[in-house]
Formats: structure tokens, sequence, C-alpha cells
């Protein structure tokens, strides 16, 4: 008998040997039957959960191929989050209720997931405008991987002075005294932002455990239900994998989370590989938590990082040796790798030392994967064909593809990353965000852009011949991802003994306008036969989520991405004060602002000042 029956469904299987259903049924985690009602419903027992679709998009719950979960979830607790708030005016107004919430000697940290473009304004704040906001609370901005902007208080929790030096590849900007400004910029090398905001306080661990479950659970709240964690710089291998582990073996994981390892080592980056290729054989783990190999940094020479603001960076001529050393070991020992590479320049050369180590050890069959490859060349993309590699996508386009336009011109970003020659070639691509700092982890912002070929502010990038139509950007938001953690047999589709991992959707994403894809969510995921979000109508199927530790997080205030039209926020904003909700900072009663048209909010609680929308 089947655990979980979902009916009255429009069903994409994503299967060619059933497109399209009515009905699914998953038995010990894994989908037992598709089809109509009737023949599905029949496999219901008395202890089988039976849910009613209401006629809405049922599809494979998504899995983003190149994340950064593990770190995310252990901050995400202190983050506030500016993705999709779309206007400056909204955003400063949440920075201002923050700081009002948040106790000394704690941080306001927006840590990513936006770009000035989204903002009504099309810019950032200024430094003046910061330490207005925040006199002595300290707060970091990190806008992508470009800058970080920091008030006055925030310096002085640095240390940063007239004293500190600029590190190799980064700038801090100084006024005519030679004091820090607050404004950091990487130059290209974005170590000084990340290494900065490792600066603020951390959470403890009971508190890291909270943290995670609410960033998976928002993941949920998206629909996804896997990912693939690239590590990332100040992730440090075993000791902070600690806290996913621990809630793997407690059974509170509610995405599947296949991870890499990512050195720290600049100039031991060997030595890591050889000590970990000892600890961990290829695929250690299980459905739920399982080891994918290492990168993506392989080496710190092969590193080109992707400031669109700053002209290309050239890799070091020690690039190709040290690369060689590693893929030489990794290949030897049958792990799986991935290589952080933006430029056609950079992969070139990347490959050059892959076709060699080929010839010595052929990777036949083994999964590799180049990260990012927004300018590869078709002659490159062919050549990643050849070795049976695979290119991981993400929509840092949409969120840079301005400065893209600017640096180098619409023509060059009118295939930036190349799509749909990728998929023409025969490469495996899979689709993700590369979220938390850089993009946001929406993941229906990155099929907007698949889909709309526009960024975040609207700009049109793409032309017909790299746009997807939505069937094929979903494919590569499930089927394609599941080639990157060599899942691709068990996981993607809704057909029988494929992993029981599905969402049921806000709107229907193959109907609703274009614009409208990135304000879709899940009111139902279901990983593994278990329910583990459920909104609205849906919302007594789901577990109960313990409120976001410390009390003042972001979290409890505001919630993770903020998106939706004006429309939707003013339904919600009238909806707060019909029930009379009072206002978090300033204890008004919503009342104060029932006279603000409905709809028509842009600005209004920037101008008010105040937290009214935070319910």
């Amino acid at each position: 008998m089947s655990d979980l029956i979902i009916h009255n469904a429009r069903v994409t299987t994503l299967d060619p040997a059933r497109p399209a259903a009515t009905a699914v049924a998953i038995a010990d985690g894994r989908v037992a039957a598709v089809g109509g009602d009737a023949e599905v419903l029949a496999l219901a027992g008395p202890r089988t959960r039976v849910i009613d679709a209401g006629g809405r998009r049922l599809v494979p719950g998504l899995n983003d191929s190149h994340t950064h979960l593990i770190r995310g979830g252990l901050n995400y607790n202190l983050e506030l989050r500016w993705d999709g708030v779309r206007s400056l005016a909204d955003a400063m107004a949440m920075l201002r209720a923050q700081v009002a919430r948040t106790p000394a000697p704690q941080w306001v940290r927006v840590v990513g997931g936006f770009s000035e473009h989204q903002f009504a304004e099309r810019r950032l704040p200024t430094l003046e405008e910061i330490n207005a906001a925040a006199p002595d609370t300290p707060v970091f901005i990190l806008h992508l991987y470009d800058r970080a902007l920091l008030n006055r208080a925030a310096l002085r929790a640095t240390g940063y002075d007239r004293n500190t030096p600029d590190p190799l590849g980064g700038r801090i900007e100084r006024d005519r005294a030679g004091n820090p400004t607050g404004l950091l910029l990487a130059r290209p090398n974005a170590l000084i932002l990340y290494a900065t905001l490792a600066m603020g306080p951390k959470l403890p661990a009971e508190y890291q455990r909270n943290s995670t479950r609410h960033f998976m659970r928002e993941l949920n709240r998206l629909g996804v239900t896997s990912v693939i964690d690239a590590g990332g710089g100040f992730q440090n291998y075993p000791d902070d994998y600690a806290i996913i582990r621990q809630l793997h073996a407690d059974g509170e994981l509610t995405v599947r989370i296949a991870y890499n390892l990512f050195t720290q080592n600049a100039g031991g980056e060997r030595d890591d590989f050889e000590r970990w290729t000892g600890m961990l054989a290829p695929r250690t783990g299980d459905d739920m938590l399982r080891h994918n190999g290492a990168g993506e940094m392989l080496v710190f020479s092969a590193a080109d990082f992707e400031d669109f603001r700053q002209p290309r960076p050239e890799l070091p001529a020690p690039m190709e040796d040290e690369l060689e050393d590693v893929v030489r070991l990794l290949a030897q020992k049958r792990w799986p790798f991935r290589i952080h590479a933006t430029y056609d320049e950079s992969i070139e050369r990347v490959l050059d030392v892959y076709e060699k180590v080929d010839r010595d050890i052929p990777f036949d069959g083994l999964h590799w994967i180049l990260d990012h490859a927004e300018t590869i060349s078709p002659r490159n993309i062919d050549r990643v064909a050849a070795l049976g590699g695979g290119i991981a996508i993400q929509h840092r386009m949409a969120f840079q593809g301005e400065y893209f336009v600017a640096r180098y011109g619409a023509e060059a970003a009118a295939h930036t990353p190349p799509v749909r020659r990728m998929l023409d070639a025969g490469v495996a691509v899979g689709a993700g965000t590369d979220a938390t700092r850089v993009a946001s982890y929406n993941p229906w912002v990155a099929l907007h852009w698949l889909v709309s070929g526009r960024t975040v502010g609207g700009l049109a990038l793409y032309g017909d011949d790299n746009r997807l139509e939505r069937e094929q950007a979903l494919r590569l938001w499930t089927q394609g991802s599941a080639w990157f953690s060599t899942e691709d047999a068990h996981k993607g589709r809704i057909a029988p003994g494929q992993l029981g991992d599905v969402a049921l959707l806000s709107a229907d994403y193959f109907t609703v306008p274009e614009g409208d894809i990135a304000d879709i969510t899940s009111v139902l995921t279901v990983v593994g036969g278990r329910v583990v979000h459920g909104t609205g109508g849906f919302a007594a199927h789901a577990p109960p989520l313990p409120a976001a530790m410390p009390d003042w997080s972001p979290v409890n205030a505001f919630g993770g991405y903020r998106g939706g039209t004006l429309a939707q926020a003013g339904a919600a904003v009238a909806g707060a004060h019909a029930h009379g909700a009072g206002c978090r900072v300033h204890g008004h009663g919503h009342a104060a602002h029932a006279n603000v048209p409905t709809g028509d909010l842009r600005g209004f609680w920037g101008a008010l000042g105040c937290a009214c929308f935070a319910f």
C-alpha cells in the first residue's frame, strides 16, 4: 500500500513513457505509480495519506546543481535578505527595522542574493544613508562579489583604519586623510569581502542547527528537494560539516545534499585532496547526504573570479602544473571533480590540462564539471563533450548582466552563457543558482532568466536562439542536475522507481505570464514521500518548525525571499490591517497606515521607516 497519494493534479512527469498524469503514489520513499485518479487511488490503504491537489501543477522536485547550502545554513538566521525586494526604500526600511532589533555586539548582515538593478531606484544605498540608519550597530552589505559596504560601526568592529593595508586583489577605499570610508572593492579577487564577513560573530552550534533547518525549509518553500553543495571559502572539512551530519543522523534533513570538498589551502591543495581521498570513497553516503567529489576550487591559481565590473583576470603561469598534479590524483582515485571557470580563456587552459591527464588516465565516464562557463566558446564546448564532461550554469548574468553589457557589449552578452549551444552539442547541462552570496537561491528567478533571457532589472540579454522553452528549462532543474551527482538514473522524473520528490506549485509554470514565473512558490513539497513543506490549505500536512534562533533573527521578522507582485504585497498588508497586527518596531497598529492604497506600495515602507510589513 502507498504511503502518500496526491491526486487531482496536473502532473508534469518529464517521463517520455507517460508525460502527463493526474495522480502519483509514493511508497517506501519512491514513486510507486503514476496515472489517473481512479487507478492510483485504488492503491490507498488505511494508513495512506491522500492529498487532493485541487487541480494544481505538480512537478519533480527541483535540484540546484551548484549552491552553497551547508555554509549558507550556518549563517541563514543571521542574514537580512534583500532577495526579491523591489525598491531600495523598502530595503532600507528593513535595514532600519533590523538595526532596532539587533543587540550589541551583533551585526546586521545583508549577504548577497540581490542586485542594485532590481531596485526601482537602480542604485545601492550610500554610505551616508547606511550610517544614518545604523549609527551604532555594525552593518555589512555584500553586493555580488564586487563590493561590500560597511558603516562606521562595522569599521570599528573589524579594526580597519588608516594603517590597514590593502590585501592582494582587493582595495579599501579611503578618504583624503587616508581613513577607510566603508567601501571594500574586489579588484578582482573577492577575498577581502568574505574575509571581512568572516570577522562577524558566529552562531553557537545549537543556533547553527536551527538556522540550517530554517534555510532548508525556505528552499522547500520554493520547491527545492535536492542540491549539490559546491563547498566555498572558509568552509572547512570536516569541521564545518558537523551540523549537517548531525541533522542527517537525526533524520532532520529536508533537502537531499551531495557535497563537494573545496580546498582552503593555497599552495597545499594537493595535500588536502590526498588526505580527503584517503578518508572518503567516491560517493560515500546515502540518498539524503552524499559525498560528491572535489571542487569547485581545485587549485587557487585556476580561479578566475567573475567581477564583470573589472577586467578579466589572467591566470598565472604555474596554473597548469598545479592543476595537473591535483587532477591526476583525482582521476586515479576516481573522484568526480568540478572547477570554477568563468571565462573561455581560462577554460581553454583548463581543458588543455584535462586532455593531457585523460591521455594517461582515461576519465572514461568519470563525471567532471565546469562551473559557470559564461563565455565558453563553441570550440571548447565541443572539447567538453568529447571528454564526457558537464557544465553547471547559474543565473549570475541575471544579477550582473548590466555590468557585462557595459564592459563587453550587448552582442557578447547574447550568448553568455551559450546554453542552447551546450545542449545542441550534447553536453550534460544542469541549472542552479550559485547562492547565497551572489545570486538568489530562488530557483524560479533562475527559471525566469532561462525562459525570458532577462536580468532581474528587466534588461533583455538573449534572443530566441539562447532562450529555452519552459519544459526544457525545467529539465535542467531536475533531470539535468541529477547527472551532476551521478543520480540521473533515479532522480529528476516522476516515474515508478524514481525518488519520491515532488513540488505542487502556487501557479501553473506552463501557463502563467512569463513575467510571473519568478513569483512561483511551492504550496506542498515532498521529499521521499515525506511532506516537508505546506502552506495555505496544505499547511496541516507539514511538520512544525521552531522559531528561528536567536529571537532577534531577521528570519523571524522578514523570512527569506521577498518576491511577489505589488498587488500580492498589497494584499498581504491589507490582510495585516484587517487582523489588527501591530508594528514590530514602533508599537502602533497597522490602522495607522490603512489609507495607503493596496498595490501601490513602492517606497511606502521606506517613507514610514518602520517594519509594518514584517508580519
